[in-house]
């Protein structure tokens, strides 16, 4: 029995010799989303465009025709060369510097387990890091062994302007150094002054792990200026980016240097899940000993001393596992330039989410996170019309909160059929809307009505009870 051919019906093709469609509904002719669902929430697992989904499924029926062929001769290094040379592009580095990885979690993890930790090392981090990167935090700092880093937090709770973010984290790193003012942070990043590659790894160092975008609040951080401040302090930086790659346009990671940054492709880019690029200068490559997983590639640290990590070559092949999301990259950037390119997708999206925003704090009668913009994206985060506390504890606990939670996430699933993040942050309910090139501001409008509705229920069923 032969194989079928696949066609392209629908959206799953488009002539990139005409114009597409305006910006709005009319693109979801190109996504395959139900057509009575809004979504308001591309941020946390994107919104894969139909000519991407059928490039990944076509694909897939040509690796099966011959999976030895594909696995042994096509996929390494040429498509995986392509793709991490599309990439490379977008975000302003060699390709040689890239990787692809699951997601940004697992790049996070592969550099932070690279390290090689001493006593009194220092990691400095923030309130609202990321779950699974604070906790990869935590299990470096609880290592049964002596060998483990201290964990230092840096409070932030929005608002914040970038002056203050700044501010705060420059106070951070200071605070490190004169309170272990006994110790020696010699082990600097090699553009930082003082660094000398005879001294390579030795004394104690400090690894500032940067949100370049917040999940939540879903906020733009002022990572430029931070990683300048870090390479002055001798601190060694690493990016999580993860919702940065489609969602900020502009980047230039050989200009803005940070040490080590990941972004995922499948949140904001279009790209297929999970897929995300990890950023890793030559200058630090001799950092990453292993891919997480060790693969086939593994270079002993005799042999590194002579000819490197084989950094690209150690993360091409880390166990057999689906490909396609990396290698049909080529087809989302080129879907996105038929859109019109990074800086109209984000002009667009960006727009919507300051007017989004206004329109849906209306409808709720309440108030944006970030009234000047400063931090908005093409993200933003709105009050919930439900009580908010000045003390800790005063009107919620953390298992309200989790009840709160589940009512929301599957209320609004299940039965209303729109989503956005929500979640607690300075005492108030927040929910947080990413803006995509086939929303409008009607998405925000029929979203701020039910979520109105919604509130009321939660008031009900949760907090009237308490306030009794």
């Amino acid at each position: 029995m032969s194989i079928r051919q696949l066609t392209p019906i629908g959206g799953e093709a488009y002539d990139a010799s005409q114009k597409p469609p305006p910006f709005g509904h009319s693109l979801k002719y190109y996504f395959a989303l139900d057509p009575d669902y809004v979504n308001l929430n591309n941020g946390s697992y994107g919104s894969l465009p139909l000519p991407v989904l059928f490039a990944v499924t076509k694909l897939g029926y040509d690796i099966e025709r011959n999976p030895d062929e594909f696995h042994r001769l096509v996929l390494r290094p040429g498509l995986l060369a392509k793709a991490r040379e599309s990439v490379a592009k977008v975000i302003g580095a060699n390709a040689d510097e890239v990787v692809l990885v699951p997601n940004a979690t697992s790049g996070v993890n592969t550099v932070l387990r690279n390290f090689e930790w001493h006593e009194g090392d220092v990691i400095i981090a923030t309130t609202t890091t990321y779950d699974a990167v604070d906790n990869t935090i935590l299990y470096l700092t609880d290592h049964s062994e002596p060998v483990r880093p201290e964990a230092v937090k840096i409070e932030l709770t929005f608002p914040l302007t970038h002056a203050e973010i700044l501010e705060r984290f420059r106070v951070a790193v200071r605070d490190v150094k004169q309170k272990y003012a006994h110790r020696a942070f010699a082990d600097v990043p090699p553009l930082s002054s003082g660094y000398s590659a005879e001294n390579q790894g030795q004394g104690n160092k400090i690894v500032a792990v940067v949100d370049a975008i917040v999940a939540n609040p879903g906020v733009a951080l002022p990572w430029r200026e931070i990683v300048r401040i870090a390479r002055e302090e001798g601190v060694w930086t690493v990016l999580d980016a993860a919702h940065s790659i489609g969602q900020e346009a502009d980047l230039n990671l050989s200009e803005a240097k940070p040490d080590f940054w990941v972004s995922n492709c499948h949140k904001w880019m279009y790209a297929k899940r999970g897929c995300a690029v990890l950023y890793v200068p030559k200058r630090n490559q001799h950092i990453i000993k292993s891919s997480v997983p060790t693969s086939h590639g593994y270079v002993r640290p005799a042999q590194a001393k002579i000819r490197g990590t084989d950094f690209v070559q150690q993360h091409e092949w880390t166990g057999t596992t689906d490909q396609t999301p990396y290698v049909t990259i080529p087809d989302v950037l080129a879907f996105r330039e038929w859109l019109g390119g990074e800086n109209v997708i984000n002009a667009y999206c960006h727009q919507l989410a300051l007017d989004g925003g206004k329109r849906l704090a209306e409808v709720l009668g309440t108030r944006v996170l970030d009234e000047t913009g400063e931090l908005t994206l093409n993200m933003t985060n709105v009050q919930l019309p439900l009580p908010v506390e000045k003390a800790l504890g005063e009107v919620y606990t953390h298992a309200l909160n989790g009840e709160i939670n589940k009512y929301l996430q599957n209320t609004l699933l299940s039965k209303r059929k729109a989503y956005a993040a929500h979640y607690y942050h300075a005492g108030a309910w927040w929910v947080r809307c990413s803006a995509q090139v086939f929303n409008e501001i009607s998405d925000f409008e029929r979203l701020g009505v039910i979520l109105k509705d919604v509130c009321k229920e939660v008031e009900e069923a949760f907090l009237s009870k308490r306030a009794t």
